[in-house]
C-alpha cells in the first residue's frame, strides 16, 4: 500500500529547499555560495535570512531519513542488483553526465563573479567548460551522497541478511517506550555533526567534506532504513505529533534568537547542542505530523510525488541565472528581487523539468529517467 504521507513529506521538503535557496542566494551572513546580500551584517541585518535558520538544520537530514525509509520499501520488492542499477541511473548519471549536458549552465553563473574579476583570463575554452561543469554540481551533492549510501547499504544488508537487527529496531523503537528511544536517537544526530572538520576554508577539501557530510548523512539514511521504515515506529511518532511539533518550534525559536547573524552552515554552528536538538526534533516533528495528518493524496500531490526529484535537479539554474542577472544588471529593490526569484523558481523549474523530460538522451542524462 502506497504511503502517501511519505510522498507528501518528500515533495513538500523539496519545495522548502527551493525556497531556502532563494534566501541563501542573497544572504549576507557569510554563508559560502550565492552572490551576497544587500549590505553587510550587522549594519544591514536582512531579517529575511531567518528562513535559512529555520530550514537548514533539518531539511537535508530529513530527506536522507526519508530516502532510507524508501530504500527499505524498494528492496522488499526488488533484488539488490535491480535496485542498485535503478539507483545508478537515477542518481549517478545526472550527477556526472548531467553536469556536462545541463548543469554547466549553473556553473557558468556560479563562477561569473570570479570570471569578472579575471580569474579565468587566459584559460582555454575546454578548461573553462569543465570548470563550469564541476561548479554546476551545486545541490546535486545530495544525489552523489545518496548513490554512495546506496552502495554502502548493499554491503550493510549482507551483515544483517536475516534481518535480526532490523527486527530488533522495530521492537525497541516501536514498543511502549518507543518515543523515548526515538528521541534519544538524537544523540546519534549530535555525534554525526561532531565529525565535521573545524575551521574549513570553503575552497578547500575540508570545505567540501563539510558540504557533503557523508558520515552524518549516512547515519540518517541508515536510521531511516533500520528504524523509521517500521510501521509501528511510524505509529508511535504519529501519536506524538503535537508535542513533538511544539518542542521543535520552541527549540527553533531559542536557536534563532541566540544565534541570528552567525554563519548557520559552519561546523561550529551545526555541531552545537542547540542546533542538533532543534534539527532532530524538527525531523521527528515533520515525520510525525505528516504521518498523522497528511496520509492522503490528490491530483496535485500525485504530480508532485512523481516530479519533485526532477524539479530539484533543475531548479538551481533558475536561481543562479535570474538571481545573478537581477543583482548585477538591474536597480530593482531587494524585496522585488526576492518576489521575482521565488515566483520564477516555483513556476519555471516545473516547466523546465517538463521540457527536459520530453527530449531523448537529455531525459536520461539530466533527469535519470527512462523513456516513458
Amino acid at each position: 500500500m502506497r504511503k502517501h504521507w511519505l510522498d507528501n513529506l518528500r515533495w513538500v521538503t523539496v519545495l522548502l529547499v527551493l525556497l531556502y535557496h532563494v534566501f541563501y542566494f542573497y544572504n549576507n551572513k557569510g554563508v559560502f555560495g550565492g552572490i551576497g546580500g544587500f549590505g553587510t551584517y550587522p549594519e544591514c541585518p536582512q531579517y529575511q535570512d531567518v528562513v535559512m535558520y529555520i530550514l537548514y538544520p533539518w531539511f537535508m537530514p530529513l530527506l536522507f531519513l526519508l530516502a532510507g525509509i524508501s530504500a527499505r520499501y524498494a528492496l522488499e520488492n526488488h533484488s539488490g542488483k535491480e535496485w542498485f542499477k535503478a539507483r545508478t541511473r537515477k542518481l549517478l548519471v545526472p550527477a556526472t553526465i548531467g553536469l556536462l549536458v545541463f548543469q554547466w549552465m549553473t556553473g557558468y553563473f556560479n563562477t561569473a563573479v570570479a570570471a569578472k574579476a579575471g580569474t579565468f583570463n587566459g584559460m582555454p575554452g575546454p578548461a573553462k567548460f569543465f570548470m563550469w561543469a564541476l561548479s554546476g554540481t551545486g545541490p546535486l551533492w545530495f544525489i552523489q551522497d545518496l548513490w554512495l549510501f546506496s552502495l554502502i547499504l548493499l554491503l550493510v544488508r549482507k551483515l544483517d541478511a536475516k534481518n535480526r537487527f532490523h527486527d530488533w529496531c522495530g521492537k525497541v523503537f516501536g514498543g511502549k517506550a518507543g518515543i523515548v528511544w526515538i528521541i534519544l536517537l538524537g544523540i546519534l544526530f549530535w555525534a554525526g555533526e561532531q565529525l565535521l572538520i573545524s575551521n574549513p576554508r570553503p575552497e578547500s577539501a575540508d570545505g567540501l567534506i563539510n558540504l557533503y557530510k557523508p558520515a552524518f548523512y549516512l547515519i540518517l539514511f541508515l536510521m531511516g532504513y533500520f528504524v523509521f521504515a517500521h510501521e509501528q515506529v511510524q505509529e508511535v511518532l504519529g501519536k506524538a505529533w503535537i508535542p513533538l511539533l511544539v518542542c521543535a518550534v520552541a527549540a527553533g525559536a531559542v536557536l534563532i534568537v541566540t544565534t541570528f547573524g552567525q554563519d548557520n552552515t559552519s561546523p561550529q554552528y551545526l555541531s552545537s547542542p542547540m542546533n542538533c536538538l532543534y534539527g532532530w526534533l524538527a525531523c521527528l516533528a515533520m515525520t510525525a505530523w505528516f504521518k498523522a495528518r497528511f496520509d492522503r493524496t490528490n491530483a496535485f500531490a500525485g504530480y508532485m510525488a512523481r516530479s519533485s526529484f526532477g524539479i530539484y535537479i533543475v531548479h538551481y539554474v533558475v536561481i543562479a541565472s535570474l538571481g545573478y542577472m537581477m543583482k548585477q544588471y538591474t536597480q530593482l529593490p531587494p524585496w522585488a528581487m526576492y518576489v521575482i526569484l521565488a515566483a520564477a523558481v516555483f513556476t519555471l523549474s516545473p516547466l523546465l523539468y517538463e521540457i527536459l523530460k520530453r527530449i531523448p538522451f537529455v531525459r536520461w542524462a539530466v533527469l535519470g529517467e527512462k523513456k516513458q
